[in-house]
Formats: C-alpha cells, sequence, structure tokens
C-alpha cells in the first residue's frame, strides 16, 4: 500500500507540474483515489480502522479548516483593504519623505513587503504596480527592475507571520504555533525577525541598483476611499495576538475569528459603501478559490503519505545521507528548497516536507525549529529565484510585459538569483546563530 500511495502522490505532483491550470482537478482528483483507497483498506492508509472513519478522518482531521478559515477571512479583509486605496496614499507619503527618486523607490518596496505580510502576494503586485510605473514613467526608467523588487520582497514578507502566505499558515497549524509563536518561541526569536533580516539586505540591494536616481519626486495624494479596511486589518492582527496570548482551546478559534471580520468588512462594503449584492458576490468570487480547493486536495494526499509511513521513511534516508551532521541537515534542507522552490509550487512541497524536517530534527537530536524554519525559508524565498517560482513573479512579468518591456528568463536570473542568494542567506545565517 505504500508503494501505492507514492505512485499516487508522484503522479498528482507530475501533472500539477506539467499542467498548472488544471492542478485544482489534479489534487481533488487524487484526494478522491487517497479516500477510496482508505475506505476500502483503512488499516493500511490511516491510521484507523472502519471504512467510515477513513471518511470522518479525512473530512475533519485531514483537512485544516482553521487554516483555510483564516486564508478566506484574511484575503476578504485584504481586498477590501486594497479597495480603500490606502496602500496607494501610503506611498505617496513614503514618496513626498524621500529626499530622493532613489530612497524613495527602496522605501516603496520596503512598504510592498510589510503590506504583504497581511495581503496576499499578487494582490500587494497589482495595487503597487500603477505607483511604481508612473515612477518610471517620470524618471525615465525602465520598469523592469523596479515590477521585479515589488515581486520578490512581497514574496519574503509573505512568510513573516501566520496570515502572511499559505505556507506560513500550514507551518503554524503543523507546528502548532500560534500568531505570538511567529515573533518568540520558547524564549527564542522566531521566524519573524530572520524575515526581516532578510528585508533589510534586500533594501541595501535595491539601493545599489536604484541610487542614481536622485531626483526629486512630486506626487498627487491619493484620496482614501475609507480607513474602515485599515481598522479591520489591525483589529485582525490585535486579535490574533490576543488568541494566542489567552491560549483559547477552541481549535477553530483563529480561523472564526478571521471569517467574522471578514463577514463584517462584507457588511461594511454593502451597508455603508452601497454596494450591490452582485458586486461583493464578484468581491468573493475574485478571492483566490483554487488555492483553496488545491489545498484541500493536498491535505488529503500527504496526509495519506504521512499516515502510510513514507515520510517517515524518506526522513530517515535524508538523516542517512547528512551522517548525522546537524549542519549538513540544515544546509540540505535548505539549499533543496531554495533550488525546488524556483520551479514548483511551494504549498504541496511544504505540506509534504514540515513532517520530514520535525523527524530529521529528532533522529539527529536539534531542536525542530532549526529545520522546519531553514525549509520555511527556502522554499518561500526560493520563490523569487526565477520568474516562474510564484505567482506574484508571473504577473509583474505580465505587467512588464505590457508595458513593452518583455523579460527572459536570463533577465530575471540577473536580479532574482543573487537577491535570493543574499536574504536566504542572511537569513539563514541569523536561523542559524539563534536556534543551532
Amino acid at each position: 500500500m505504500k508503494w501505492i500511495v507514492l505512485a499516487l502522490a508522484l503522479l498528482m505532483y507530475a501533472l500539477v507540474l506539467a499542467f498548472q491550470d488544471k492542478k485544482v482537478f489534479w489534487s481533488l482528483g487524487a484526494a478522491v483515489i487517497a479516500i477510496t483507497l482508505g475506505t476500502l483498506f483503512p488499516a493500511a492508509v490511516f491510521e484507523g480502522s472502519g471504512r467510515a472513519f477513513a471518511l470522518c478522518h479525512s473530512f475533519f482531521d485531514l483537512i485544516n479548516w482553521n487554516v483555510l478559515m483564516i486564508y478566506i477571512g484574511s484575503m476578504t479583509i485584504a481586498a477590501l483593504f486594497i479597495y480603500s486605496k490606502a496602500p496607494s496614499r501610503a506611498a505617496d507619503e513614503i514618496i513626498k519623505l524621500s529626499p530622493g527618486a532613489g530612497l524613495a523607490i527602496v522605501f516603496i518596496l520596503a512598504m510592498t513587503g510589510i503590506i504583504s505580510i497581511f495581503v496576499e502576494n499578487v494582490a500587494t503586485v497589482l495595487v503597487m504596480a500603477p505607483i511604481a510605473l508612473a515612477l518610471c514613467k517620470k524618471l525615465n526608467l525602465s520598469p523592469v527592475n523596479f515590477m521585479t523588487g515589488l515581486a520578490v520582497m512581497s514574496n519574503l514578507e509573505g512568510t513573516a507571520t501566520l496570515v502572511g502566505d499559505p505556507p506560513s499558515m500550514i507551518f503554524a497549524s503543523f507546528a502548532g504555533y500560534t500568531f505570538n509563536d511567529f515573533f518568540v518561541h520558547n524564549s527564542k526569536l522566531s521566524i519573524f525577525f530572520f524575515i526581516q533580516t532578510g528585508l533589510l539586505v534586500g533594501c541595501v540591494f535595491f539601493y545599489f541598483i536604484f541610487r542614481k536616481a536622485k531626483e526629486k519626486i512630486q506626487v498627487q495624494e491619493t484620496k482614501v476611499v475609507s480607513f474602515v479596511p485599515t481598522v479591520l486589518l489591525l483589529a485582525m492582527i490585535v486579535g490574533l495576538a490576543l488568541v494566542s496570548f489567552l491560549k483559547i482551546e477552541f481549535s477553530y478559534a483563529s480561523g472564526t475569528f478571521v471569517m467574522a471580520l471578514g463577514l463584517v468588512g462584507l457588511l461594511w462594503f454593502f451597508l455603508a459603501q452601497k454596494k450591490s449584492a452582485r458586486e461583493i458576490w464578484d468581491l468573493v468570487k475574485g478571492l483566490d478559490w483554487e488555492t483553496i480547493f488545491f489545498l484541500i486536495g493536498i491535505f488529503v494526499v500527504v496526509g495519506a503519505l504521512s499516515e502510510s509511513g513514507l515520510l517517515l521513511d524518506f526522513a530517515n534516508f535524508l538523516a542517512r545521507i547528512t551522517g548525522g551532521s546537524k549542519f549538513a541537515a540544515f544546509a540540505l534542507i535548505l539549499l533543496v528548497s531554495v533550488v525546488l522552490s524556483g520551479f514548483i509550487d511551494n504549498v504541496p512541497y511544504i505540506i509534504v516536507m514540515l513532517p520530514v524536517a520535525a523527524n530529521i530534527a529528532a533522529s539527529v537530536g536539534s531542536a525542530p525549529e532549526l529545520y522546519m524554519f531553514a525549509l520555511l525559508l527556502g522554499s518561500c524565498l526560493g520563490g523569487n529565484l526565477t520568474p516562474y517560482g510564484a505567482s506574484a513573479n508571473v504577473v509583474a512579468m505580465g505587467i512588464v510585459q505590457k508595458e513593452g518591456h518583455p523579460m527572459s528568463f536570463g533577465n530575471w536570473l540577473k536580479l532574482g538569483a543573487p537577491f535570493t542568494l543574499l536574504t536566504t542567506g542572511a537569513a539563514a545565517a541569523f536561523l542559524w546563530f539563534v536556534w543551532s
């Protein structure tokens, strides 16, 4: 049965890579097959017995509904935040306060990363792109480097908190991390601060790219529609911190809270902004439902991989080839994650590898955070390596192409590769210093 489950997972991955526009179909199809196998052979696939158990276990245990609710709720709030034009107004203020265009660009890239902590990466790039294009036209600059910077900085910071990106939510679910644990865990600095190390290095990197632009830019201030979405965003952050601090036992507390805030936002959109039911439906329909349904399928398939014992076998294999060396295992996980995430979707990779990383830590006698954080850093920051490593990269390439500046794979590597190596290296070095 192990070989059958492994073949199913490998086939799913191959089809997802070959036909990415159909990835939801492949992941849900593989999940249905895994559940069918678990129903026919429950003891061989899932940790339990009885066919009814396989169905209930797959739906209620393997699919992480708390993560999905956090994602849907935070996406709703992020969509309203973008609608409010508050990010554009913040960018205007940054430009006004900056002594020159080069520093203004670096500050806008840093702000893009900070917004991406709470807003989905593609949405962040889309809301900041008009600002970047307008600045480039005023300065008579090619928008290629600026748009690439928006993409890579948004990918970088999306890892910093529980609500930043699906990989962070998946990690939090697996490791039992609360919102606050992303800042400090077991009295040690956590993933948020390692990402900020990468942000600082990234800002220095882009300063050297844009340092020659010294012209002072005049801007016309964007009018904010409303600050209610900003309040909802801040309420989400504070509320998640309180849920973490109070250690509420209800397993769906975070997801329920964020979903409730999202519904409050939609109610505000309907009543205060006088939007029609059709406009509300268009906003909800525009959320990233593809990732939601893709995750549902991946949760089930990876659950079958884990419970069949395959992931433990893989972890033992990796521990053997690293010879039990703590640093060799750390470097291997980091390097493999960076390279693979430059070409494949990091969501299924993260789900598969988290238990592997934890098992490797146990085998070499190390804190699991050392390897799980390395996995998170490598797989999320590695998406900046190539133009196809993250959805935000593809969107940025499409925008500059429409502006008459087509970008090749090689041109992306000239900026993406050094940025990835520098930011990942800095964050990983700080991680090793704190957790090794």
